[in-house]
């Protein structure tokens, strides 16, 4: 004849922060990481010293590019005029955010400090490139579709640089920047 068991109970399951808590340390990380860099940015020195210059670096390196298409643009400061449309490259349109939500992730993350650092160079040049694209791109609407300017600055331009740099993090998360796994026994 068996014999019967007695029943062991189940093991307690652990509390959520603690099944979590890879996920909520990157999240809070990125939350902090985040808030702060925007912080930063925010402040007047840093703004005037660092936020503008390189501003009007993007408005030089987009108006040459417009300058190459053909457009003959002039430059003033971080305004783009030509003979039938000027655009005024400022903050939020300079890739400056993109970049910023971009960097947080990929600190945030738990990876080498090898794959963040070559994350972080390759994906501000990679968001800087799309943003020269969005830049060059909204001069010629203005210039050649000026009824479709707004709705491609404020809609389609601003969505494209943040979900590019959104996509370009899962891109680096699940290729260069996942922790090696242990192998099996």
């Amino acid at each position: 004849m068996a014999q019967k068991r007695p029943n062991t109970p189940a093991p307690p399951e652990p509390p959520f922060w603690q099944k979590n808590r890879r996920e909520l340390t990157f999240l809070i990380l990125f939350a902090v990481l985040l808030g702060g860099s925007f912080t930063l940015i925010s402040v007047n020195w840093v703004n005037d010293h660092v936020i503008e210059p390189f501003t009007g670096g993007i408005a030089r390196v987009s108006g040459a590019t417009l300058d190459l298409l053909g457009q003959d643009v002039r430059m003033q400061g971080t305004i783009i005029r030509g003979s039938r449309f000027a655009v005024n490259i400022r903050n939020g349109c300079n890739g400056v955010e993109a970049m910023l939500i971009f960097l947080a992730a990929v600190l945030a993350f738990p990876a080498p400090w090898r794959a963040r650092l070559l994350g972080l160079a390759i994906g501000a040049v990679a968001i800087q490139a799309v943003n020269l694209v969005r830049v060059v791109a909204l001069y010629l609407t203005g210039a050649y579709l000026p009824s479709w300017f707004d709705a491609s600055h404020t809609v389609v331009w601003q969505t494209v640089v943040i979900l590019f740099s959104v996509m370009l993090w899962i891109l680096w998360a699940n290729r260069l920047g996942a922790p090696s796994e242990p192998a099996p026994r």
